[in-house]
């Protein structure tokens, strides 16, 4: 199956790369999640990714169905036996109508059509369901390392971010969900890093993607040498603190 329309992959070129070092979200942010909802027998993770919010979700309900635009996403993500994966947009999912109790959306949401989204969430939604999207911006080490990182992010690769990005620039401010507003707890990813696990990551960056297109050559090995030597040869702590928004339909 593909996908047609508006969709525009950002990620399908490094799938594999990106499963590999993006960072993982707290078992909490789901246990919060779940709790909020009554029945536990369907959960929806939209634009899943490499799938780590859906493997995380099937610890709490019965199904969890994990779609992604990306046909190289849905290869590359993680088989788990309470996942299922599917191929299809945000805004055209293929549920049934009234079917699920939980629609998750992790650093995603930002890149869809958002009002035809919320129509396709209240849609499959049942009474009472929970929608919850949420994005995180530039991780946190230490100031030399952050100084690194910004430069690349702002100087280097700042012309190849999307338009998209501003809404996590901004944490989603602007953004009304539907339905009736839940106050969150704050929650953060985290992880203990050498360089080249920073490395890594922030090679998944799609604009970093986007200057290696135009320019023919690596963005990042222009920051490499000033990171490795803010970072040093320990494991350090990164991280990223989320932005959470949840309503109930």
């Amino acid at each position: 199956m593909t996908v047609s329309g508006s969709f525009r992959d950002h990620f399908s070129a490094r799938s594999a790369h990106y499963a590999r070092y993006r960072p993982h979200y707290p078992a909490e942010l789901f246990e919060f999640l779940a709790g909020l909802t009554n029945k536990h027998s369907l959960a929806w993770d939209c634009a899943t990714g490499s799938g780590q919010a859906a493997i995380a979700l099937s610890a709490h309900f019965e199904r969890v169905v994990a779609t992604d635009a990306s046909e190289a996403q849905i290869e590359a993500a993680v088989a788990h036996r309470g996942v299922s994966y599917r191929i299809a947009a945000a805004e055209d999912s293929q549920l049934d109508a009234a079917s699920v109790e939980l629609i998750t959306v992790g650093q995603a949401l930002h890149w869809f059509d958002i009002e035809r989204f919320l129509v396709e969430a209240k849609r499959v939604l049942v009474n009472g369901g929970v929608l919850a999207a949420w994005c995180y911006e530039r991780c946190q080490v230490s100031n030399a390392c952050d100084a690194v990182v910004d430069k690349l992010y702002t100087e280097i690769v700042g012309e190849f971010w999307p338009p998209q990005r501003r809404l996590i620039e901004a944490r989603y401010a602007g953004i009304t969900m539907p339905g009736h507003p839940i106050e969150s707890r704050e929650f953060h990813m985290g992880a203990a890093w050498t360089a080249a696990d920073m490395l890594g990551y922030l090679r998944t960056w799609s604009a970093c993607a986007r200057y290696r297109e135009a320019y023919g050559n690596d963005p990042v090995s222009r920051v490499e040498t000033a990171l490795r030597a803010a970072w040093g040869a320990d494991r350090r702590p990164v991280r990223w603190p989320l932005t959470l928004l949840v309503s109930r339909l």
